[in-house]
């Protein structure tokens, strides 16, 4: 038999033919592979890592569009932090963004065990909660500017047959946000859906031992529940966080494009995009695009950090 030295060790050449032959079927799947995940990767490059980076070198530009960019460095940020108008955008959004990601996230989980009974047309109630999502958002923000019109919308109607004088949402700059906060529960059906298939991870010999030792239903969700559902938890939570932060829809239809009345609704991303595609000053929407990455970057590592100490994994205490 024909025998081959390599390093020292004698290897059959019919051997070595198959580990080239391995290597070869191992590089035609790798290069398959790469060719059948070119369409997200070339989409990943041109849609997201290009126009980031565009952002990044604009931010410190003097840009319009019409003409070319000239290098400004850090003016534009100096500019945004002595801006009132950035604050208060800002500020309505950290408002809006610390009362609806919590209030959400209560409400999701507290219908996705509504959703876990055993009924026999359980399934009917978890398409009809899902159904509002589906609905497109701007269609959804115009129906709400009917239910909540002062005059002949469906919500003070309500009111009035209960005795009690609805306020004026849509033009009361006190009541502008609340109206917001109520709209943003019509989409709680997805982070439902999420904490549902949560729910439904957890053993139900955990519920049955609590249950034989005398614990009750408050008991069983708080001890049980709770701290379980707990990586579904921080996944919405997460979510909730960067939708809240970007929220742009609601806020621009439901203001008409100005914030509201005294701009009580202006929020982060409609000042944004007012500045880029009205004022076209997109340096300084840019800078503006930036600071809110830096921003949603910073919680989600918080949260992803302090989540060592609250996210139960398979069952196992956090440190």
């Amino acid at each position: 038999m024909d025998l081959k030295k390599s390093q020292g060790l004698v290897v059959p050449n019919r051997q070595v033919r198959k580990v080239r032959r391995r290597s070869r079927m191992r590089r035609r799947e790798e290069l398959i592979g790469y060719l059948f995940a070119s369409p997200i990767i070339i989409g990943i490059l041109v849609f997201a890592t290009y126009p980031f980076l565009a952002s990044f070198y604009y931010s410190f530009t003097d840009y319009n569009v019409i003409q070319p960019p000239y290098w400004t460095g850090l003016q534009n940020y100096h500019d945004l932090f002595s801006d009132p108008e950035f604050w208060h955008s800002l500020s309505n959004t950290v408002i809006y963004s610390v009362v609806v990601i919590p209030l959400n996230l209560c409400c999701a989980l507290g219908l996705a065990v509504l959703l876990k009974q055993k009924l026999r047309s359980i399934g009917f109630f978890r398409a009809l909660a899902y159904l509002p999502s589906v609905i497109p958002s701007i269609a959804a923000t115009i129906l709400w500017l009917w239910i909540l019109n002062p005059q002949y919308g469906v919500m003070n109607n309500l009111l009035s047959a209960l005795g009690v004088n609805g306020p004026d949402w849509i033009n009361d700059p006190n009541w502008t946000k609340p109206s917001l906060i109520l709209m943003s529960l019509w989409g709680i059906g997805p982070s439902a859906i999420i904490f549902l298939a949560g729910l439904q991870d957890i053993p139900e010999t955990l519920y049955e031992a609590a249950r034989i030792d005398g614990a009750g239903r408050f008991t069983c969700f708080r001890y049980i529940t709770v701290r379980l559902v707990t990586p579904t938890l921080f996944f919405n939570l997460v979510l909730g966080i960067i939708s809240a932060l970007q929220t742009f829809n609601e806020p621009f239809i439901f203001g008409g494009n100005g914030g509201g009345p005294e701009h009580s609704i202006l929020m982060y991303v409609v000042y944004l995009y007012q500045t880029a595609f009205q004022n076209f000053q997109m340096g300084y929407a840019s800078a503006m695009s930036i600071i809110l990455f830096l921003i949603i970057l910073a919680l989600t590592l918080l949260v992803l950090a302090s989540s060592r100490r609250w996210v139960y994994y398979e069952g196992i205490q956090p440190k």
